[in-house]
């Protein structure tokens, strides 16, 4: 899937107010991305491994 196809949504962790935004597009691999540097660098996670951080935080 390239970088238009996937759909990306504001993280529900994101801090809406400060404008310290973080983008996730999920499947079988989570990709992330600033919102204010779209263009810079994504990290891309595994779903497994994704699932697992969001557990991390979560506790």
């Amino acid at each position: 899937m390239t970088h238009q196809q996937r759909t990306w949504h504001k993280s529900s962790y994101s801090d809406g107010g400060g404008g310290n935004c973080v983008e996730v597009a999920e499947g079988p691999t989570t990709h992330l991305r600033d919102t204010q540097h779209r263009a810079l660098a994504e990290m891309n996670l595994p779903a497994h491994e994704w699932s697992a951080f969001l557990t991390t935080l979560t506790r």
